[in-house]
């Protein structure tokens, strides 16, 4: 029996049109696959829009959707990232009480690469970029502190330009 082990990405680049992402999405669930991630914004040319897709299924299954996205009107393109060598990122806002903690808060935004986007008297809100596991590492050790409002952005993805040869 196939096992799901990780969460795969697919990007689908599609028009800018009414009910795409309705009908993109209810390809997922009218097949009962939960969608992980999804972000969705127009592109390089404005008249398309590419969606990021993560979703943790077994491989046959993830193919399947696949085939049938490529099959859905205004789709012009399916990327799967399995097997490409691929740059991840995801953003998370998160807003926090600091108390006597600020600069303990303000070490741990610095040590995990983090901008400090807003600041009152009682609270700071941080931007934290990067890969799925150094968010992790950095959410939970914000757990030790009074978080008063977190939001992530989900995966986004680019596959990795080839090598040109050096001449």
């Amino acid at each position: 029996m196939p096992t799901i082990s990780q969460i795969n990405t697919i990007s689908v680049l599609v028009e800018n049109k009414f009910g795409v992402l309705s009908r993109v999405a209810g390809l997922f669930s009218g097949r009962g696959y939960n969608i992980h991630s999804l972000n969705v914004a127009p592109c390089e040319d404005t008249r398309f829009s590419r969606m990021t897709i993560a979703v943790r299924e077994e491989s046959d299954k993830l193919d399947q959707v696949i085939k049938q996205l490529s099959k859905l009107v205004n789709v012009v393109e399916v990327i799967d990232y399995r097997n490409e060598p691929t740059i991840y990122r995801e953003v998370v806002l998160i807003r926090v009480r600091f108390g006597e903690k600020k600069q303990e808060i303000l070490e741990l935004c610095n040590i995990f690469g983090g901008k400090v986007l807003d600041a009152t008297r009682e609270m700071l809100t941080l931007e934290i970029c990067g890969g799925q596991f150094r968010l992790s590492r950095f959410l939970d050790l914000m757990q030790d502190y009074d978080v008063d409002m977190l939001t992530r952005s989900g995966r986004i993805a680019v596959v990795k330009p080839k090598a040109s040869p050096i001449a």
